[in-house]
């Protein structure tokens, strides 16, 4: 039991450093070229400073690397492996009776625990730091101060320009957004001085305008105005609606169920966070299932050679199984595959397919 453990231990180091080394590599890559991304877009932006910048970079970063944490698992499991193999120390382990799944476990164990700190602890530190990120460049490289906000109390909207700005609030809406019930505008001008208030029985965004109905303006120390029909101009539109949605990336892992079912409450789909959510919860899993693939290619080496070949193999393996992920989402979206299934089956076919490879490689 003690040799076991002592074993367990000196192969789970193994894996620690080569995941951490491959994970820095990784982090270095994405800052570098996040950052010439960012300088590019922000050339003709006079409020984007070179330390704005930077700034930005390393508050988009943890996200990054969230999507980046699988391949570090994949090329850090192969480098640990390869490393082992050059040493003869898994063929003397093999020849001491240690099987694959033995010195797999730790590995296993360690990207599992992994896949939980993702999720419970570092996905909530990377959505804080992406809303910040989305907040500045909405405001520096886009232009668009416009946002929008869904509560227990309503949906707020704000849009905005150099004249002035409009809040508006909504008890629930119909279509996606497009229509709104119980509405109220609030106007502003300069420095936030009230200008009026309109209630709406409902507002319906049509082609560059509201049409309210019902509608009754408040304006300060002057008499009401009532409309059966009343056009406003803006210039929201239903997607920039859509795009003022907080992101599911810039929600916690632990907000991400009462937002969605808010959201839905409101009036809006909830798919596209609900489908980030199971992802979310596969994410230990699918960690494993990377490692079992590398493992799959790497345990390979010690019995019949072609290094480069086996590497290059289990590495194109990966980016396609992992980038199916990927593929199966857009079912998940339009609804073709229920939500459950669209995140949690390509992490199933890549345990299983590593778990085969490993069977046929040891009992084959």
């Amino acid at each position: 039991m003690f040799r076991a453990m002592t074993l367990s231990l000196y192969l789970g180091r193994h894996y620690v450093t080569a995941i951490l080394t491959v994970f820095v590599v990784l982090a270095v890559l994405a800052f570098s070229f996040d950052t010439i991304e960012l300088l590019r877009r922000a050339t003709n932006r006079p409020d984007a400073s070179i330390e704005l910048v930077f700034e930005m970079s390393l508050l988009k970063l943890p996200t990054l690397m969230t999507k980046l944490v699988p391949f570090a698992v994949l090329f850090g499991g192969m480098l640990a492996l390869s490393r082992l193999t050059r040493s003869q120390e898994l063929t003397v382990s093999r020849a001491a009776g240690v099987s694959a799944w033995q010195f797999l476990f730790p590995g296993l164990a360690i990207t599992f625990l992994l896949g939980v700190f993702m999720i419970t602890v570092y996905n909530p530190l990377s959505a804080a730091m992406l809303t910040r990120y989305e907040s500045i460049e909405a405001k520096v490289l886009r232009g668009r101060s416009s946002s929008l906000a869904v509560s227990s109390g309503g949906l707020w909207l704000r849009e905005a320009d150099a004249a002035g700005q409009v809040v508006i609030h909504a008890l629930r809406v119909a279509q996606q957004g497009v229509e709104l019930h119980d509405a109220i505008l609030f106007y502003f001008q300069d420095n936030d001085r009230f200008v009026k208030r309109i209630d709406a029985q409902s507002a319906l965004l049509d082609d560059g305008h509201w049409l309210l109905r019902n509608a009754v303006i408040s304006y300060p120390d002057q008499p009401t105005e009532r409309h059966t029909t009343l056009r406003l101009p803006t210039t929201l539109t239903f997607d920039r609606i859509q795009e003022s949605f907080a992101s599911p990336s810039t929600i916690s892992f632990w907000e991400l169920p009462a937002f969605i079912s808010t959201l839905e409450t409101a009036g809006f789909s909830g798919v596209r966070h609900r489908l980030h959510f199971y992802s979310l919860l596969a994410t230990p899993i699918l960690l494993c299932g990377m490692l079992l693939i590398a493992a799959s290619f790497s345990l390979r080496l010690t019995r019949r050679g072609g290094i480069g070949f086996m590497l290059a193999g289990g590495v194109g393996a990966g980016f396609l199984l992992y980038f199916s992920v990927e593929i199966t989402q857009p079912f998940g979206l339009n609804g073709t595959l229920p939500v459950p299934l669209a995140a949690w089956a390509p992490t199933a076919v890549f345990v299983m397919l590593g778990l085969s490879l490993l069977f046929h490689l040891e009992d084959g």
